[in-house]
């Protein structure tokens, strides 16, 4: 007898290509972060830079109107080194790259709630919203899911599969492999960092195992970098859940996937990197639909066995 969960898992199996019949006329608007972070793509930045783009991004409503002066005091760094920032954009100069920001910044103040409405929120529908947000930067992420089908294939192939998560990132990377090996018939875990990262790491590689499925959510972890180089030194490709879109971990994964975390509370929150991880592990199943089958009947049969879970 077909499984709920194997069920589940044919039913919202991905469509590659694009968009879905009948979604060709749904029109699609970047984000003002998002057509600000389009702007640094493909760029290779230092690290003062990398500081630059950052706050931009963080700041865009304000930073858009700050003059060089004002823009290198706020990030840190030297009037020069925005200049040197303008010019690898592209740009012939610090006033072209600040025209080109200020209509994505008046658009971003133009798309805000207004004054009204803002009152009437408290702290918790505050947080609610940002992660409405989130999930929304995600679905016009995924409006074209070829590269989460990609990566889906890249990682079923790989026995061993290793997924990595230190400190904040551990909920993450256990949540993804607890379901993973429903599927997938060799799923390890590091949630440490150091050597023993390090021997998880090369044990899977002399195993035959091909990549790593690493989470970095912020607090960003100098030890996670360490994990994601260590990872690529012994052979092993990366593939990166993390919130950020430029930095040192950005540049060393192989493929990078982006999520908003909510931070408006004490703690933050994770809806869009868990529903990412869930796409994941859809394109997954879908990379091998018959051993995916197999492991979830097999698994069905042995909770009923040993009668694992309540009756609903």
């Amino acid at each position: 007898m077909a499984s709920e969960q194997r069920e589940r898992a044919q039913a919202a199996a991905i469509t590659p290509g694009g968009r879905p019949p009948g979604a060709a006329g749904e029109a699609r608007a970047a984000s003002p972060a998002e057509r600000v972070r389009a702007l640094f793509g493909g760029h290779r930045l230092s690290p003062a830079q990398r500081r630059i783009a950052q706050f931009l991004t963080d700041h865009l409503t304000e930073a858009a109107f700050l003059s060089i002066t004002e823009l290198a005091e706020r990030v840190g760094v030297s009037q020069p080194s925005v200049t040197r920032f303008a010019s690898s954009l592209g740009f012939s100069g610090y006033p072209a790259l600040r025209e080109a920001l200020q209509p994505i910044a008046l658009s971003a103040v133009a798309g805000a709630p207004d004054e009204g409405e803002e009152l009437h929120r408290n702290e918790l529908q505050s947080a609610i919203d940002a992660e409405i947000e989130n999930l929304m930067a995600l679905r016009r992420t995924l409006s074209d899911p070829d590269r989460i089908v990609g990566i889906g294939r890249e990682l079923a192939r790989s026995v061993p599969l290793t997924v990595v998560g230190l400190r904040i990132s551990v909920s993450l990377a256990e949540y993804f492999a607890y379901a993973a090996r429903r599927i997938h018939p060799d799923v390890r875990v590091v949630t440490r960092g150091g050597s023993v990262a390090y021997d998880g790491l090369l044990q899977a590689r002399e195993a035959g195992g091909m990549w790593v499925l690493a989470f970095a959510m912020p607090r960003h972890a100098k030890e996670t970098l360490a994990v994601v180089r260590a990872a690529r030194g012994v052979g092993l490709r990366v593939a990166l859940i993390t919130d950020l879109a430029l930095g040192p971990l950005v540049d060393e994964a192989d493929e990078v996937f982006t999520a908003g975390t909510g931070s408006r509370l004490v703690f933050d929150s994770y809806a869009a990197p868990g529903v990412l991880s869930a796409g994941i592990l859809q394109a997954m199943a879908d990379a091998d639909p018959e051993r995916t089958q197999a492991r979830l009947e097999k698994y069905e049969h042995a909770a009923d066995q040993h009668d694992i879970f309540l009756d609903d």
